[in-house]
């Protein structure tokens, strides 16, 4: 599909990224009006000011409107790799959440309402979801209306955006690779309509050759818009090229693999990314795609930074939680060792105040490097996962999961600075939000 004139993100595509508004809030001096959903403990009772309760079954204490689907599917997902059998309600209320045509999107207040034009069909929520399910088993006509959509959006370039009809983004590409792949769907058999372009062939189009400058070699960006070296487009990417998404499996007793960053020898790469298997394909994406996470995770103290426009870089966790996870779909224990202990030391306190899809990312950077998530650094975090919805109804056979405790917590998301001007742009009726990132995406 054309190429917009500006790189521009849809307001749904921040529940990859974001979902705290609260947060937001308090580092813009209260720019960002407070949700409308809030709960006050683990019993449901609205909290003072709220005009909504929570529906029942629904992970996090915060508005949905913009990462319901994905905080779900994310702490379902996590509570399943762990052992842990998810309630029922929290699994009827993704279920319930899918549009007839298949797809899904962040929030759907009346479910029993069917989803009409204007309804905010989203591939990352839908691709979250399709993975969560796909894990649980016995969802199989539910996951496969949902493949069936994804591909129905498929991009030209192979691709897709958070929202169809947009310019393909690497974010986008990497997580529908994941959920074709945990559906049983091969990702490099699903083709575009037009041009017969792969899944792979879109992704390793945000490849950084040697072309740009040596810093930046092996990274991807988020667009081909203003393309820049992308750290969080890197750390997807890096997982999706090999096939894989959210849940990696641990090397357990593989060999360890040494990291190679992006080579190149008289302006050539020696490992072009041109979309075809072997060494030179995405395997190779993937290889240079780990060698600048870890460039850029040494240069930082062994994790990944953020910002917003205007303001001093911040400790971006969550991209650093995705980073080990990429790390760890590469073979690279090693490398992915010293950011974990970051995380095992910073990332409780950012988990307590993102909430469920925060607690799950670290919770599957854990599994993914065989680390215990009820003891990392110090915190169970399986148990304040647990703590956030409702408590699991069981345990898969062979597996311990603990209860859940009577914790309060906010809903999840991943990274608070991606949040800016959510209230703004809802307010002002807009549907799309932060042009601005692609001017910062040389984290």
């Amino acid at each position: 599909m054309a190429q917009q004139a500006r790189s521009t993100h849809p307001v749904a595509f921040l529940a990859r990224r974001a979902a705290m508004a609260l947060a937001a809030a308090a580092v813009l001096g209260g720019a960002v009006a407070p949700a409308a959903y809030a709960v006050d403990g683990a019993d449901g009772a609205p909290a003072a000011g709220s005009t909504e309760k929570l529906p029942e079954g629904l992970y996090g204490t915060k508005d949905p409107q913009y990462n319901g689907v994905w905080r779900q599917s994310l702490a379902l997902l996590a509570q399943h790799t762990v052992g842990a059998r998810p309630a029922t309600s929290a699994v009827r209320w993704l279920v319930g959440q899918q549009c007839a045509d298949g797809a899904f999107t962040a929030f759907r207040a009346e479910p029993g309402k069917p989803c009409d034009a204007k309804t905010m069909r989203d591939t990352n929520q839908t691709a979250a979801a399709v993975q969560a399910l796909a894990a649980l088993g016995g969802h199989h006509e539910t996951v496969q209306k949902a493949v069936n959509w994804l591909k129905s959006v498929q991009n030209d370039d192979g691709g897709w955006s958070s929202m169809a009809g947009s310019p393909s983004d690497a974010n986008s590409t990497s997580v529908v690779i994941g959920a074709l792949a945990a559906a049983g769907a091969k990702p490099e058999s699903v083709t575009s309509k037009k041009g017969g372009r792969t899944p792979y062939d879109g992704l390793l189009t945000f490849r950084l050759g040697c072309d740009v400058k040596e810093g930046e070699r092996g990274a991807f960006t988020f667009q081909l818009k203003g393309a820049a070296a992308n750290a969080d487009a890197t750390a997807a990417a890096a997982t999706g090229a090999l096939g894989k998404g959210f849940v990696v499996a641990p090397a357990g007793g593989a060999a360890d693999t040494p990291v190679k960053p992006l080579s190149c020898k008289d302006g050539k790469s020696d490992g072009k990314a041109d979309g075809k298997s072997g060494d030179k394909g995405p395997a190779a994406a993937a290889e240079g795609g780990a060698g600048y996470l870890v460039a850029q995770l040494d240069k930082n103290g062994h994790h990944l930074l953020s910002a917003m426009p205007g303001q001093e870089k911040q400790p971006d966790v969550g991209n650093t939680a995705d980073a080990v996870v990429a790390l760890a779909a590469g073979g690279h224990r090693s490398a992915a060792q010293q950011p974990l202990k970051w995380l095992e030391k910073n990332a409780s306190a950012w988990a307590r105040q993102n909430g469920p899809a925060a607690y799950a990312q670290l919770v599957l950077a854990a599994h993914a490097t065989g680390t215990d998530p009820r003891s990392f650094g110090g915190t169970d975090l399986v148990t304040a996962l647990n703590a956030t919805g409702p408590e699991p109804a069981g345990t898969t056979p062979g597996k311990d999961a603990p209860a859940a405790d009577a914790a309060e917590h906010s809903d999840g998301g991943v990274n608070v600075w991606w949040v800016v001007g959510v209230g703004l742009a809802v307010g002002a009726g807009i549907g799309f939000l932060l042009s601005g990132r692609r001017k910062k995406n040389d984290l």
